[in-house]
């Protein structure tokens, strides 16, 4: 489990940058409106969010100054070290994370605890595969890294496949990282084909120019066109506390609005807190991907694509049309769209 940190190890100061910039620690940068103090304040002042070793989720991250505004008092960021977001909120170990729609279905479809409520953004998933892999296809009865059966890369992969008429279940032979870092030291030692990279690591395989991207989700359509990250919650805690769960929404919406309009404070912030050391690394991910997205496209059409590729491999049994209706809690978002109209 983990809290922010005063320092880190570029110098940023935490405390130093939130008194000396407009950025995070003053209302009227934050654009919170005024009729958010005059609400009805959280009925819990608690709440836990997953800290999942990857840049692209900065608005989790930046959240945390803006969640305090929204009146709540104690935030955890709970340590995860492989792709399986959606456990850690089945577990009742977090309260809101991040989350693919490949594996918030899949969780769906099983009957998990799992509400999703917005999309966050889009882009930032990579498939790197050896020089001898041009094309999805050329995957087959290949070597693929993944955390787990299960995790976020192995139904993103799934999904990928599924989408060119392959059978992810026959077709991959899949080899298990464990860990986040554990799939890319897989790929760099030869003993996997290809992997699916989130920042920082395809950033840090092309710096270091190892393996060649053959599907970028930020730029290739149709992925381009979907959220590849989305807010996800326990459903008793959305039942049991509605404004909190407001709240802590527009606190990450606002967050990611940060994202894409101050790419630099928000890459500040990430190395401020300590969740990443490389300023540059930072803002490099976060200038690269579409964090206004949430106001413009519909979760709905992003669930209904993914939810269809893996439906037609076999790998969730109800239609997505269900597990949409069954699984998701728009009201939130749709009141935030018209607050927070730029």
């Amino acid at each position: 489990m983990k809290t922010m940190s005063d320092r880190s190890g570029d110098g940023f100061s935490r405390r130093r940058f939130l008194a000396k910039s407009s950025a995070l620690g003053a209302a009227s940068f934050l654009d919170l409106p005024r009729t958010a103090a005059a609400e009805t304040p959280p009925e819990i002042q608690k709440i836990r969010l997953v800290k999942v070793p990857a840049i692209c989720l900065a608005p989790e991250y930046l959240a945390e100054e803006l969640l305090r505004l929204e009146g709540f008092t104690e935030i955890e960021y709970v340590e995860l070290d492989r792709n399986d977001a959606p456990a850690m909120l089945v577990a009742n170990r977090a309260d809101f994370s991040a989350c693919t729609p490949s594996e918030g279905l899949p969780a769906l479809d099983a009957g998990k605890p799992l509400v999703l409520l917005a999309g966050i953004h889009g882009g930032c998933n990579e498939l790197f595969a050896n020089e001898r892999i041009r094309a999805l296809r050329d995957l087959k009865g290949k070597r693929v890294a993944v955390g787990l059966i299960g995790s976020t890369e192995y139904y993103f992969i799934a999904a990928m496949m599924a989408y060119v008429g392959m059978d992810p279940r026959k077709d991959i032979d899949w080899v298990f990282g464990e860990t986040f870092d554990g799939t890319m030291r897989l790929f760099i030692d030869g003993k996997a084909d290809a992997f699916l990279g989130f920042p920082p690591q395809p950033q840090e395989l092309r710096a270091r120019k190892i393996g060649r991207v053959i599907l970028d989700t930020g730029q290739d359509r149709p992925w381009a066109d979907y959220y590849c990250c989305m807010i996800a919650a326990r459903p008793d805690f959305v039942r049991s506390y509605p404004v909190a769960t407001k709240r802590a929404v527009r606190a990450i919406l606002k967050a990611a609005d940060i994202c894409a309009n101050e790419p630099e404070r928000a890459a500040q912030y990430i190395v401020a807190g300590g969740f990443d050391s490389r300023y540059d690394l930072a803002l490099q991910v976060v200038k690269s991907l579409s964090y206004a997205r949430w106001r413009t496209h519909n979760p709905e059409d992003t669930l209904r694509f993914f939810g269809l590729r893996l439906y037609e491999a076999g790998m969730i049994k109800a239609n997505p049309n269900k597990l949409i209706a069954q699984g998701t809690d728009w009201r939130f978002l749709n009141e935030l769209k018209k607050e927070l109209k730029a």
